[in-house]
Formats: C-alpha cells, structure tokens, sequence
C-alpha cells in the first residue's frame, strides 16, 4: 500500500480531478439505487390499486433519477480521463528525471530495455487499470453498501441469503488474487525480455545482415516470444476464473431468493413489487461483487507495475552534489592519489588498484594498455561519472567530489569510447558543446575535428539530418563529430577514449595537430596506437588496474618492457590501423554510410594508395 499511496501523490494538480470523479460515481449511483424502490411502488402500490396518477408521478421521478444519472455519469467520464492520463504523463516525466540523475553506477543495476518497459508498459498497465477501474473501485463499494442497506430495509429475512453466499465469493477470490499477483511479476519480467531482444536486433541489425545471422535472430526472438505467450497464457488461466466463480454465486443467490421469496408470497408475507425490488437490489449487489472482483484483478496487475516504477523512482542516487559545493574549475590538472575502484561493492577484485598519478594543468597525457586494464574506467572517474572506492581524484588542487556535479562536468569534457550522436542534424549534435555557438564557432571545430573533410559532400551540409543514432554516417565520420562536440564545450579537460579508432593514420595526425594548439586545455588520450600518443608531454602505461609506467615515448621505449612490445608489435606491420594493412571495421558494420569512402572504412591491399579525399586508387 505503500508504493500504491506513493503512485497516487504523483496525481499533484490532478488530484481534484480524482477527488470530482470519485464524487460524481457516488452521487450517480445513489440516484440509480433509488430507482427500484421507486419500481416496486409502483407495482405495489399504482398497480396494485390502480393509480395512475401515482404510477405516472413514480415513472417522473424514476426518469428524473436516470437523467441525472447519466448526467453525472458523463461528467465523471471527463474527471476521471483527466486524472488517469494526467497521472500517466507525470509518472513517465518523474521516471525520465530520475533516470537523468542517475550515475553509470545506478545505470548499471538496471537493463536499458527494462527501463523502456518500465516508462512505457507498467505506466500504461497503470493507466489502464485506473482507466478501467476507477469507476467501479468506487461504484463498486458504494453500490454494494446501500444495496445491502436497502434490501434489510425490504425485506431482512430474505437478504440473509447474502450472509452465507457473500463470504464463499469473497474466500474465492481471495485465492485467485493471491495465485494470480505474483505471475503478473514475472509477466512484466518476461516483457522485459522480449524489449531487449527486439532492442539488441534493430541496433546491430547491420552486424546481423553481414554476418547472415538472421534466422539465428529470428530464432531468439521466436524464442523469447513463445516464452510470453505461454507466462501470459498460464496467467491469466487463473485470472480468469473470476467470473465463472462470481455467476455462480449470483445465479445460486437469485434462485435461493426467488425460492424463499415465491413461498413468503405465497404465504403472504411479501408483495409481488417487494420481490421484484428485493431482485433488482439483489442484481445491483452482485453486479457490484463482480466489479470489485474485476477491479482486484486490474489492481493486482498494476501493483506488480507499480512496484517496477518506484524501483526506478527509489533507486537510490549514489552520485550527488555537495552542500556549498565548488562552482569553479580553477585549471585542468589532475591527481590521483592512492585510487583503487571497484564497479560493484561485493566484487572480488578492484578495477584499478593504488593508482598515484599526477597531470599538470595544459599538459598532454597518453594512456596505453590491453583490453581489460582499465583505461576507460580511470578517466571515468575524473568528471565524476563514478566514486572512487578508496583515495582520491582531484581536479584544479579540489577533490572531483567537493564540485558541483554540473559545474565539473562542464569543465571537463569526453568523447566516450562509444561514439553517440542523437537523431537531428549536425548543427543539433554539436551544439550539445554549446547551446549559443555561432555558425562560425561550429564550423572552427569542425575545422580542427577534420568534420569539414566530409561536412561539404553531406547534402545540406551543417543542417544534414544524421538519422536516428547518426544512422546517416559511418564511424570515422561520427568519431570526428563527437570530437567537435566536445571541443565546442571549451573544457578545462578533455578526454578522448579511444576516439579515432575508426579514422586512418593521416587524418588521426591531422587533429592531433590541431589539438596540440589548443592552449590551457589538459589533454587525456587513450590510444591502441603508439602513434597516437607518442608526442605527448608523458604516457601512462596501464596493467591490470595499475600504473606499470609512466614516462615520454624515449623513455618508455628505453625501460619499460609492455611499452617495447606494444611499440614493436606495431612497427612491425602487426598494427592493424598501419597503412596497407586495414581491416573492416566493426564500426563499419553497424554505421557505414554508402559515400563516406575513408580508409578507415575499406579494405586496401598492401601498397596501395589513396588520393586526398580518402578514397583509394
């Protein structure tokens, strides 16, 4: 109940639509509840004498009943649609919010295509639930209450019939509720499932198609999706029985009562117009009956999306800004001091283990190492996306967790090692560096990320729309975008993970250039290549979560055994991205746009050449 009053509160201003609603159902069935008493006047009393003055009176005021009935009916129709789909819209924004403040850390606990369900499925179950349930949960009860009321007040021998026949559909339901509410858990798990299957295919839908993996695909889906027929079929097996439980009870009641009453008629302890009112309450009450049943199933259902939607609501923030927290980066250095970090609190093994380094404000700093030896989640830690575990990072002499989270990521920008570029045009995409940036500005960064190599061949340029995900343009081409998008920020500090993978040699010398022109900016670049980093002021070799060396390319080639490997594995032709040895990329696979022909993106023979724009001959 307590996840129940915390989705409710979230009615804020529509909460006097709910409280209209709830009012217009009870007045509308206070006014039907009336009509046969009216009824059985009229045959009891204008029928049975002949009145027809009396019947025609009693017919005006049971017309009159039905009219503001259905008046009110109506107006509660517009409340209540107000207040469900109100609810729905603030539910979805207050889980959207939520999910903004999450650090990668909270991301983690949660599957990207459970959270789709959980803003679009669970809040729709709600909906709903609401949609169809709100007059009933309140009709329901009402009715059930002044029908009880007036059928003692017709006749209280007949109306025991209800004391023995209400608990056995109240026990009935019970059990169904309680059998049926834990499956609807493990129904909206289930649609969880489905979602990320459907997810995973369409991102990599171009991976699937080049590696003929399509009935493979098919299959998983065909799979996972028998999975929910069969949970939603042996769900609602149960749900089901509701009904043929609560007419069985109404029929055997109105017999008993059509029984007991035929013998007091016959005996003459009851009217013909006292029965037939005594029926119509007796249908009334079970009708009622019925919509509760109904409504505890709808209820069941939405409290297992409910408990979904405050997971996400709950999920407690463990990254947070600081009361009187710094709102200035005074320059770029770094330090970590003694750093060790683990992704979860129970893993067994840190990420990275007594890390001491020290960066100086505008310096270059290389970062190489194998997969797995914690590259990406020691930058990572500098705008605060994660919390050290032990030690410390600082950023411009203050540790990164006196800032004000928004002002230190202001200051410190990264081009992640997954390239991300959101559906619009490319002057959209960039002016995430810089909301206010003019036109001259976006074209200057493109200028140093190389965009302006490919800016001119894109149809419409500047204003190219780039498709859902950047769908429009092919790894090299988005890497270069996502470099001028984080330049436009004017950082302090700027990372670049791993962010020119996709482009070839020449092109990567070329920003590296540029890059090195940029004064005041501290310049952090994890690199495969040694070509990459080897100009810069010191490179930081990385193995297993520590610092193996740190030193200029000389020195580390003179002493450090990893960074002699790595080196001597590249220049002996072993360097994939070397010229004449290029491979297809990944990248390419998911994202190649037919007229970006970079070398990157082809397979060159060895010896070959290219011209100026990339393209080989």
């Amino acid at each position: 109940m307590h996840e129940f009053r915390r989705i409710v509160s979230y009615l804020g201003p529509y909460r006097r639509d709910a409280i209209m609603g709830i009012l217009l159902v009870v007045v509308e069935s206070a006014f039907e509840m009336v009509i046969p008493i009216l009824m059985a006047d009229i045959i009891d009393v204008g029928v049975a004498g002949r009145d027809l003055d009396f019947i025609f009176r009693q017919g005006v005021y049971m017309a009159i009943c039905a009219l503001l009935s259905l008046i009110t009916g109506l107006a509660y129709a517009r409340f209540a649609a107000r207040a469900t789909y109100g609810l729905g819209a603030r539910l979805r924004a207050a889980e959207y919010e939520r999910v903004q403040d999450y650090s990668f850390a909270n991301l983690d606990h949660f599957e990207t295509s459970s959270l789709v369900t959980r803003m679009t499925t669970d809040v729709t179950v709600i909906q709903n639930a609401l949609n169809a349930g709100f007059r009933p949960m309140v009709r329901g009860p009402v009715m059930l209450i002044i029908g009880f009321i007036l059928a003692f007040y017709l006749n209280a021998e007949l109306a025991l019939v209800f004391v023995v026949v209400a608990p056995v559909m109240a026990i009935s339901m019970a059990l169904i509720v309680r059998r049926v509410g834990p499956l609807y858990g493990v129904l909206q798990a289930t649609v969880d499932k489905l979602n990320d299957v459907v997810q995973e295919m369409l991102t990599a839908v171009r991976a699937v198609k080049a590696y003929v993996r399509g009935d493979y695909e098919c299959e998983q889906f065909r799979r996972v999706n028998q999975g929910l027929a069969a949970t939603s079929e042996h769900t609602f097996r149960f749900a089901v029985l509701n009904m043929p439980v609560l007419y069985t009870s109404m029929y055997t009641a109105t017999t008993l009562i059509m029984w007991f009453g035929g013998q007091m008629i016959l005996g003459g302890a009851l009217e013909v117009g006292e029965l037939t009112g005594f029926l119509s309450y007796v249908l009334q009450i079970l009708n009622s009956l019925i919509m509760i049943s109904n409504v505890f199933l709808l209820l069941t259902r939405s409290l297992a999306s409910i408990h979904r939607i405050c997971e996400v609501l709950d999920e407690p923030i463990d990254l947070a800004s600081p009361e009187h927290a710094l709102e200035e980066v005074p320059d770029g250095s770094i330090e970590f001091r003694d750093v060790s970090f683990k992704y979860r609190a129970d893993a067994r093994e840190c990420a990275l283990e007594h890390v001491n380094l020290s960066i100086a404000a505008g310096s270059t700093v290389g970062i190489l190492g194998g997969t797995g030896s914690g590259k990406t989640t020691l930058v990572q830690l500098i705008p605060r996306l994660y919390d050290v575990t032990e030690g410390a990072v600082l950023v411009g002499g203050h540790d990164v967790r006196a800032y004000d989270l928004a002002a230190l990521r202001d200051a410190v920008a990264i081009v992640l090692q997954k390239n991300v570029l959101f559906s619009g045009t490319v002057r959209e995409n960039l002016m995430w560096g810089d909301g206010k940036a003019a036109e001259e500005e976006l074209l200057e960064a493109c200028r140093q990320a190389r965009v302006d190599e490919f800016l001119d061949r894109l149809p419409g340029g500047i204003d190219y729309d780039l498709g859902q995900g950047g769908v429009n343009v092919s790894g090299g081409q988005k890497q270069r975008l996502c470099i001028a998008r984080a330049l436009l920020k004017r950082p302090k500090v700027i990372i670049f993970d791993d962010s020119t993978s996709a482009v070839d040699t020449a092109t990567d010398a070329s920003i590296r250039q540029n890059l090195s022109r940029l004064t005041g900016v501290t310049k952090i670049i994890i690199a495969q290549r040694v070509g990459s980093v080897q100009d810069a002021d010191q490179i930081v070799v990385l193995d297993d979560g520590r610092v193996h060396a740190v030193g200029t390319h000389g020195e580390l080639l003179a002493t450090d055994s990893i960074y002699q490997e790595i080196y001597a594995s590249q220049t002996r032709g072993g360097d994939t991205s070397a010229p004449g040895d290029y491979l297809v990329s990944d990248t390419f696979l998911s994202s190649a746009a037919p007229d970006d022909k970079k070398v990157s993106d082809t397979k060159l023979s060895p010896g070959a050449s290219f011209d100026r724009e990339g393209g080989a001959r």
